[in-house]
C-alpha cells in the first residue's frame, strides 16, 4: 500500500482543525513547540468548518510570523472516506474522478459536487482510498493563508498523517489500523497487500466502545482476525484493549496537542 497524501531554515506551523477546537504548534527546524488552542461553537445554520476557520484566524493572529509555512491537519469531522475498487474500464483521470464520485454517492446517498476528491496512489489492480474534502473549506484555508501572509504548504486529513507516521510499524501484511479521534473513529482494513475497507463512524471515547467497533470490523476479515493497530490521540489514559498494539506517543489530555505531537 502506498502512503496516503494530499501534499502539494523557514518557520513552520502545523494547525489542527478538531471537531470543537483548533490548535497550533510550530517553530524552527527541530525546535518545535505547542503554541495553544482555541475552542469554537458551531452555529447550526453554518458548516462546522466556518467556525473552525474563524478560530484558526484568531489563533494565527496571536502567534504566526509573516512568511512562515503552514500545514493544516483536518479532523475526520471535515473529511469523508470511501473505498474505490479497481476497474479495468478506467483509462483517464477524469474517468477515475467520475468513478470515485459515483462510489461516494452510492455510499453516502448524495452527490459530492462541491467536494474535492483525492485518491491514494496504488498499483494497478488494487483498490484505492478516496478522501473528499469540502471545496469551500480548502478555498477558505487558501484565503486565510494569503491574509495571514503564510505559505499554505499542505492540507491533509489527520487520518493520512497518522497512517503515514505509523506505516513502518504496520508493515505490508494484513492489518486493521484504527484512528480513534475524540468521539469519531476511522478504520482502515488491509489484506493481501491491498485496501479492503475504510469506515468512519461516531464512537464513544471508552475502551468498551472501541473494542466493540474493532470486533465488528474484524468480522469482515474472516475467521482469523488481522493484527490491530490503534492510534488514539487525546486519550489521557492508555486504552486497555485485547489483542491491540498501540501506535502513539505518551498520553496527552489535550486531543489537539496530542494529534499535533503524534505527527510533528
Amino acid at each position: 500500500m502506498s502512503h496516503l497524501s494530499l501534499d502539494r531554515g523557514v518557520s513552520q506551523y502545523s494547525a489542527v482543525l478538531g471537531a470543537e477546537g483548533v490548535g497550533l504548534g510550530g517553530g524552527h527546524a527541530n525546535q518545535q513547540q505547542w503554541l495553544g488552542s482555541r475552542a469554537f461553537a458551531c452555529d447550526a445554520a453554518q458548516p462546522a468548518w466556518e467556525a473552525a476557520l474563524q478560530a484558526l484566524h484568531a489563533l494565527l493572529a496571536e502567534h504566526a510570523v509573516k512568511g512562515a509555512q503552514l500545514r493544516v491537519l483536518l479532523s475526520a469531522r471535515y473529511s469523508r472516506f470511501c473505498l474505490v475498487p479497481w476497474s479495468d474500464a478506467i483509462s483517464h483521470p477524469r474517468e477515475l474522478d467520475a468513478y470515485a464520485r459515483a462510489c461516494f454517492e452510492n455510499l453516502y446517498g448524495q452527490p459530492l459536487d462541491d467536494w474535492r476528491i483525492v485518491l491514494s496512489p496504488e498499483p494497478a489492480g488494487a483498490a484505492r482510498i478516496a478522501t473528499a474534502l469540502p471545496e469551500a473549506l480548502l478555498q477558505g484555508l487558501q484565503a486565510l493563508g494569503r491574509e495571514s501572509r503564510l505559505s499554505l504548504r499542505s492540507v491533509q486529513p489527520y487520518l493520512m498523517a497518522a497512517y503515514n507516521r505509523c506505516s513502518a510499524q504496520l508493515g505490508q501484511g494484513d492489518f486493521l489500523f484504527v484512528l480513534a479521534e475524540p468521539r469519531r473513529s476511522v478504520l482502515l482494513l488491509a489484506a493481501g497487500g491491498a485496501w479492503q475497507q475504510v469506515l468512519a463512524q461516531g464512537c464513544a471515547d471508552t475502551d468498551q466502545a472501541l473494542q466493540a467497533l474493532i470486533e465488528r470490523t474484524c468480522e469482515l476479515y474472516g475467521e482469523q482476525a488481522p493484527p490491530v493497530y490503534l492510534h488514539a490521540p487525546g486519550r489521557g489514559d492508555v486504552p486497555q484493549l485485547a489483542a491491540v498494539q498501540l501506535c502513539q506517543p505518551a498520553g496527552d489530555s489535550d486531543p489537539l496537542c496530542a494529534m499535533w505531537r503524534a505527527v510533528a
